[in-house]
């Protein structure tokens, strides 16, 4: 029989393998803005607000605070090197000095906020138990604040009646990192990780719920997107050629013309 702590780690591992995909979902956009070679109106605030929740996290997962939950600290750890990677691309494209400055300095605020927690918890906090119950309920806080974006995408969903910003593998992703994670934690109940990743859970089946109700509906607008582009270049061709028919028109009656006086000649 397979022990709760192997399917712990079954599930962990799962976890890990499921989260680096969503983690590396922004790839796309930064070959789109390596391609381009600028970020044009995208904003820095996704990877700043993921940079500092994994920091949190990898805070939460080290054997000094919570021991026995080295796969958080795994994934968190990659999550934190992928987002540095992206926060140094957008600062190489992005435009002007202030923007970069501020960046960096929001950079430098998350990283002084994760070392002054650290340093304030391994000193004053002397038990595993208030060290994760510090560290966890930040988590926490943080996780609260992240899941403002997907509520922000439902308001449009629902506003628009179209699902066409709303990625359906991105959302059952995120469902399956709910669900996996949520069961990771119930195994050796963790609250820490058993609230944020429950949030999550709920917000994605929400999200594919949503994706069900309006899919058609966003058929539907994209098709009357694609007839309308159609009829406009229709159009446009219609009165690029108009001319041409009159001009050609014009050059062939003057031999007509010229044949007519020939003959009553």
């Amino acid at each position: 029989m397979v022990s709760p702590d192997a399917i712990r780690t079954i599930l962990g591992i799962f976890g890990n393998a499921i989260s680096l995909f969503l983690f590396l979902s922004p790839v796309p956009t930064f070959i789109q803005i390596w391609k381009k070679g600028s970020v044009e109106q995208y904003s820095p605030v996704p990877y700043l607000a993921t940079l500092i929740n994994c920091m949190v996290w990898t805070l939460y997962g080290l054997p000094m605070v919570n021991p026995g939950s080295i796969l958080v600290v795994t994934i968190n750890g990659t999550g934190v090197v992928i987002e540095l990677v992206y926060i140094i691309l957008f600062l190489i494209y992005s435009d002007g000095k202030k923007k970069r400055l501020k960046v960096l300095l929001m950079m430098l605020v998350e990283v002084i906020f994760v070392a002054l927690l650290a340093l304030l918890v391994l000193t004053l906090a002397h038990t595993y138990h208030r060290r994760s119950a510090i560290v966890g309920t930040v988590c926490i806080l943080f996780n609260i604040m992240m899941y403002a974006s997907p509520l922000t995408v439902m308001k449009l969903v629902i506003k628009t009646k179209s699902v066409e910003y709303m990625p359906f593998f991105l959302s059952f992703a995120s469902l399956a990192n709910g669900i996996v994670w949520t069961a990771y934690a119930c195994i050796r109940f963790d609250p820490f990780i058993t609230v944020p990743n429950g949030l999550g859970t709920l917000s994605a089946l929400v999200q594919l719920i949503l994706y069900a109700t309006f899919y058609k509906s966003t058929q539907r607008q994209i098709a009357e997107r694609k007839a309308q582009i159609h009829l406009s270049e229709v159009v446009v061709n219609s009165a690029v050629s108009l001319p041409e028919k009159t001009a050609n028109g014009g050059a062939s009656t003057t031999p007509i013309s010229d044949t007519t006086a020939t003959r009553k000649a």
